[in-house]
């Protein structure tokens, strides 16, 4: 429980992030925290997991603040967890925390593995070869070592496929029937029906309701729509209140087919008996595959598949074999990464990966061409910020922002450039609705305009209402899907009412 906590970041010039905040939170209970990105959800959790201020120095004061005596932890990004290069030492570093007998830790290992969904040729595998996905199920298979009797869990599941997702949720389960377990989640349609309580949090941290999923969802429809946050039903309120996102591609098609007789356009990305590799070894292959101005292909494919490898491998930063034209310039000339990026813009799966200054500002402006100063330069700084939702944050340490307001950021640096061709491995990771809705309407709009956009996703609701095309990575091979693949049914656990029109959520012409 925490009673009065007053937390702020050291030098943020944002107001108090809480301001007198009273949570209990009683043995045995689930309960869900929900909020929009930055609102201040991981922070609390950390808080009341005795992460902060003990281990994270922070600035805090609280009345009383009582955290459990063991408790397990899953970050949102898996690799800050990590103290061992090899994915079985990793467990075995949490069981011999615990003293478990020597003889005992082969069949832990295993036995944890199996629980978290996370199938290994071999337990002695690199943590650093994994893909994020298989990384955060080894977080889950870690914590699983330590027999916490509370679990704290912030977005388990984020980089995880829906396979994943569910063999995951349904492991924690098995385990946490006696536990206390307090959950920061967006993908909410998988556990919001197993919570006791959930705790909504308004942008400026403080708790606007607290009560069962169902009273929640039912009486707090309209905050979850101005907030932006996350409900069921979510995408048909925005159906209903948008234009549809089919119709995006009907005006493509009728532009295409008035123009039939000019010249098509020239591809933007050209692979030809293309490979990524891993080491020495071929992990994706993409046969003969053409990018045009105008195409938003979703890449999906189950985790470890090799997305995020082929992204890697066309931005020179992994090697490559076969055929590769960017833009029309020729591989020979595309050998090296900065070659490559003055072509394709590339945002990384996990954020912090391409995070290189000591300030939210600092890190846009060192995105920005060179060309641009002065004044303009300035301007266009804080015309990102305004668009990504990250006003008040300019002098914050970007390891200090939430994951989604992480994600903004690294999606604003990479389009900063205003190259035609976007890369984007999972860029709603960590987003809440209105963070996911705001980006992929400026991404449609730099569509319009004759970009380009590769985006990995697990989300099928994006793939059936944003793609124009998709590709699938199966058996290490890239194919293109023919038909938009269908979106999963709306999460109905709970009545709802039925709302006219959706609160219109913050949106802005995307910096070119």
């Amino acid at each position: 429980m925490a009673s009065r906590l007053r937390l702020k970041y050291p030098g943020d010039e944002a107001p108090l992030l809480f301001r007198d905040l009273d949570v209990t939170i009683h043995q045995g209970e689930k309960v869900l925290l929900l909020g929009p990105s930055g609102c201040g959800k991981s922070t609390l959790l950390q808080v009341l997991g005795g992460l902060m201020p003990s281990i994270v120095p922070i600035p805090l004061k609280a009345e009383q603040l009582v955290v459990p005596e063991r408790s397990g932890y899953v970050f949102q990004d898996p690799d800050a967890q990590f103290c061992m290069p090899y994915a079985d030492e990793e467990i075995a570093f949490a069981l011999e925390n615990r003293g478990v007998p020597r003889e005992e830790i082969p069949g832990l290992i295993s036995r944890c593995l199996d629980e978290a969904g996370l199938q290994l040729d071999n337990a002695h595998t690199a943590i650093a070869t994994m893909s994020q996905g298989m990384k955060q199920r080894l977080a889950v298979a870690s914590m699983l070592a330590v027999e916490p009797d509370t679990l704290l869990l912030d977005e388990p599941t984020a980089l995880l496929d829906e396979e994943g997702t569910t063999q995951v949720w349904d492991a924690l389960r098995n385990i946490w029937s006696r536990r206390t377990v307090i959950i920061v989640e967006h993908k909410i349609e998988l556990i919001a029906r197993d919570m006791d309580r959930v705790l909504l949090f308004a942008p400026d941290g403080s708790i606007e309701a607290d009560g069962p999923p169902e009273q929640i969802f039912r009486d707090c429809r309209s905050q979850l729509q101005q907030y932006g946050i996350w409900y069921p039903g979510f995408w048909d309120d925005y159906a209903q209140g948008k234009k549809p996102l089919g119709s995006f591609a009907s005006a493509g098609h009728a532009a295409a087919a008035s123009n039939a007789c000019a010249a098509p356009p020239a591809p933007l990305l050209e692979l030809d008996g293309f490979a990524g590799l891993r080491g020495r070894q071929i992990k994706v292959r993409a046969e003969r595959l053409r990018v045009f101005p105008g195409d938003w292909i979703a890449l999906t494919g189950a985790n470890g598949a090799g997305k995020s490898t082929l992204l890697l491998a066309i931005m020179r930063l992994v090697r490559s074999e076969g055929k590769l034209h960017l833009c029309g310039v020729p591989e020979r000339r595309l050998r090296k990464p900065r070659q490559a990026a003055e072509h394709a813009a590339y945002c990384f799966q996990n954020p912090e990966f391409q995070l290189v200054t000591d300030s939210v500002s600092a890190e846009l402006d060192y995105s920005l061409p060179e060309t641009l100063q002065g004044s303009e330069r300035t301007g266009r700084v804080q015309q990102l910020m305004d668009h990504f939702s990250l006003n008040g944050l300019g002098l914050r340490h970007p390891y200090q922002l939430s994951m989604g307001q992480k994600r903004r950021l690294s999606v604003a640096s990479a389009m900063a450039r205003g190259q035609r061709l976007l890369l984007l491995d999972e860029p709603t990771f960590g987003l809440d609705a209105a963070g996911t809705v705001s980006m992929m309407e400026q991404l449609e709009e730099l569509r319009r305009d004759g970009c380009a956009i590769l985006m990995i996703t697990h989300d099928p609701e994006l793939v059936s209402r944003f793609a124009t095309r998709h590709w699938r990575i199966v058996d290490g091979e890239v194919r293109e899907e023919h038909g938009q693949a269908p979106a999963e049914a709306p999460f109905q656990a709970f009545p709802t009412q039925s709302i006219p029109e959706l609160v219109p959520l913050a949106k802005g012409a995307a910096t070119r």
